[in-house]
């Protein structure tokens, strides 16, 4: 399978379970066990434009390799106009683009790079962080 030739959308279809599966695992790891607060808490996260937010710090701060911008042009590239109705098409794109990336490391078995990008998200002085910017 060339990686690099997939569906954009199908890599950030794969992306978007595995982005969940760290966020959830994450948030229960912090000790919140009710299903309610584990859904407030991860809209911080999964929501399009959590996502979008963390992406654009990772471009901004170059934390992306060449491979990786590609991946990431390529999804916010895609001719595709239909966005959910609580975003605009950029905060969209921008979310899918991660998404992608997420499916790319995943798909390449790049768990080196994608558990590093994950815990930039997840590691809660990375986050205090990452707000200031």
């Amino acid at each position: 399978m060339k990686i690099n030739e997939l569906n954009i959308l199908a890599l950030a279809y794969l992306g978007d379970s595995i982005y969940e599966i760290y966020v959830r695992k994450f948030l229960i790891g912090k000790g919140i066990v009710k299903v309610k607060e584990l859904q407030a808490e991860a809209i911080k996260y999964v929501s399009a434009k959590g996502q979008a937010h963390y992406l654009k710090i990772w471009i901004k701060s170059e934390l992306l390799k060449k491979d990786e911008l590609e991946i990431v042009g390529r999804a916010r590239n895609h001719k595709g106009n239909r966005h959910p109705k609580n975003t605009d098409i950029l905060t969209y794109k921008h979310a899918t683009a991660l998404e992608a990336l997420i499916g790319f490391w995943y798909l390449k078995q790049n768990f080196e790079r994608l558990n590093e990008m994950m815990a930039l998200i997840l590691e809660e002085q990375t986050c205090t962080y990452m707000e200031k910017m």
